[in-house]
């Protein structure tokens, strides 16, 4: 790509590395050396990153706590014919970071808005975690108070797809603690710790395992943290038998639906909710 391959009047939404600087895409670089402008969650940070790579662009802030203001001042620009690039402190923008309402007002306004894909934490942590990848859902960061954290992690206990959180170094022992309440101490979670970084740490066990490992070591409680919940393991339903299901069937003859499906469980041990469903299914067959 070169500069005259930039579009003008777009919004670029460019990937930047979450650790390892040697993680940006020839693309990205390109794209930020010759963008008009690049809108940073923080331009402290982020000037570091153009340092290294000797990017001279023009930058500014653009966060969560930009007001509406910011957001049409952007915009503006752009309509003016402006290429922007908006990028955050590491990562892909929007994957738990700023740029919704900016990409939600852009194409509102039916302007250009283009993805640079790259880095992401919650690929980068699945890809190596060993946990089932064909299903998965991203939570974003836990709840900070403790009844809403506990409240959600509870609301997915059933949940069989793979889970994965984010969560801070001053709240994962307490995430951790509520996991194991919600989940179970055999439910199996992956750390993902400084993920790319010089002391990037993958380790996975149980939950109750678990929680002893990373209180041995305050390290262990550092830095940046991806959590991989293996998601519930649902139980093959029962079958009934050909003889319960004709022992059943006579049941209902002379028995309400509940009588039959009490009966027939107590004499076979087909659990009674299953007898229960079946029993209805026959009933209304019959009727």
């Amino acid at each position: 790509m070169s500069s005259n391959a930039i579009e003008a009047a777009a919004l670029y939404i460019v990937a930047t590395p979450i650790g390892n600087l040697g993680d940006i895409t020839a693309r990205a670089l390109d794209v930020l050396r010759s963008v008009d402008l690049i809108a940073a969650e923080d331009t402290r940070h982020s000037a570091r990153l153009m340092q290294h790579f000797g990017i001279t662009t023009r930058m500014t802030s653009y966060h969560d706590f930009s007001d509406d203001a910011r957001v049409e001042a952007l915009l503006a620009k752009v309509k003016e014919g402006v290429s922007i690039a908006l990028i955050s402190d590491a990562g892909t923008p929007l994957i738990s970071d700023p740029g919704y309402r900016l990409v939600q007002r852009a194409k509102e306004e039916l302007l250009r808005v283009i993805p640079i894909p790259g880095p992401c934490a919650i690929t980068t942590a699945l890809s190596a975690a060993g946990m089932p990848s064909d299903r998965f859902i991203f939570e974003g960061f836990p709840a900070a108070k403790r009844t809403g954290r506990l409240k959600h992690f509870q609301s997915l206990a059933e949940e069989t797809r793979t889970l994965i959180f984010y969560e801070s170094p001053h709240r994962i022992l307490d995430s951790l603690d509520d996991m194991l309440e919600a989940f179970g101490g055999e439910r199996e979670v992956v750390i993902c710790r400084e993920l790319t970084k010089t002391f990037e740490t993958l380790h996975g066990a149980k939950l109750e395992v678990l929680q002893t490992w990373i209180r041995e070591d305050d390290n262990r409680q550092r830095g940046e943290f991806v959590l991989l919940v293996k998601g519930a393991v649902v139980q093959a339903e029962e079958a009934i038998s050909p003889e319960v299901l004709r022992t059943l069937e006579i049941m209902l003859e002379s028995l309400s639906v509940k009588q039959a499906a009490a009966l027939t469980s107590r004499i076979s041990g087909v659990k009674k909710n299953l007898l229960y469903e079946r029993a209805l299914e026959l009933s209304k067959a019959g009727s």
